[in-house]
Order: C-alpha cells, then structure tokens, then sequence
C-alpha cells in the first residue's frame, strides 16, 4: 500500500481501479449485511431477544451455543481481515491522524461488540438487545464511513492531476 504514501496512486490508473472494485464488493457486503440483520430482526429490543431467546408466538428456538459459536468463528476472522484491509487502506489516505484513530478505533470496537451482543443477549440478560442494536448501527456507520474515506480519496488522487495538468495548460 505504499502507493498511497508515495504518491503513486495518482500514476497507477489500474491498481486504483483494482482497489476500487475491491471497495465496491465491500459496499455490497455492507449491504448484504443489513440485509441478513434485517431478514431475522429490526431496531426493536423485542425482535432482537426474540432472535437470540427464541420466540413461542414466532414458533422459533433458541440460538444454540454451538451455532452461535460457529458464526462467530467465522465473524471473528472475516471481519478482522475486512477491518485491517480496510483501516490499512484508509490509513494511507491524506485525511487527518485524528480522523483515522477515530474511525479504525470504533470499526474494531464496533466489530467486536456487535459479535459480543448476541452471546450477551443470549446468555448474560435480554436488556442487552439494546447494545446489540447500538453495536449493529455504530458498525454500519464505521464501515460506510471507512468506504467513504478511501473512496474520496482515490476518487480526489485520481482528478487531481488532470486539475494540475489543466492548470498548467492555462498558464
């Protein structure tokens, strides 16, 4: 990822496309996402416990610690790799230290409690719903803000030396 800190992003026409079509299967995951929380459950504490509890009106069990665990083997590693690859990306762009500790520091947060709540509505006590819910929303927002980050940025290296070129045309 030197290419962002050397400046190469502005001469590498097909890796800033590569990286780009990479961002957008992220967007599609991020999606895709939303998609599968809002198939088995929506903002509601209720539909969040009946999820994870089970529900007799709904005619549904229970998560089983077996199968919340499997998805959380898989959650755990995915998104980690996502979450580096994507911060790393972002790391490299020009926007300010500040903005990038805070976004790679709530990514990670976020990831990690968005797993955590289900296994704390699950096990622990059903007023975690709203942590889970909390979790959910504070992920989304940090990986569409992760997007945007390093969008704009390959978007904005991209133009800009057509913009110098242009303006060196005119003088």
């Amino acid at each position: 990822m030197r290419y962002f800190v050397t400046g190469e992003q502005q001469r590498k026409s097909l890796l800033n496309l590569l990286v780009l079509m990479f961002l957008g299967y992220v967007a599609l995951l991020w999606v895709s996402n939303a998609m599968m929380y809002f198939h088995h459950m929506d903002l509601t504490p209720k539909s969040v416990v009946a999820y994870y509890l089970g529900s007799e009106e709904l005619f549904t069990q229970a998560r089983s610690y077996q199968g919340m665990l499997e998805v959380s083997h898989f959650h755990l590693f995915s998104m980690g790799m996502l979450i580096v690859t994507l911060t790393h990306l972002m790391l490299m762009t020009q926007f300010s230290i500040r903005l990038k500790i805070w976004l790679s520091g709530s990514t990670y947060f976020a990831a990690l409690a968005d797993e955590a709540g289900g296994w704390l509505v699950r096990f622990a006590d059903p007023a975690f719903a709203y942590f889970k819910i909390a979790a959910f929303l504070l992920l989304e927002l940090s990986l569409a803000l992760l997007l945007i980050t390093v969008i704009s940025s390959l978007l904005r290296a991209r133009f800009q030396p057509r913009q110098n070129a242009n303006a060196e045309k005119d003088e």
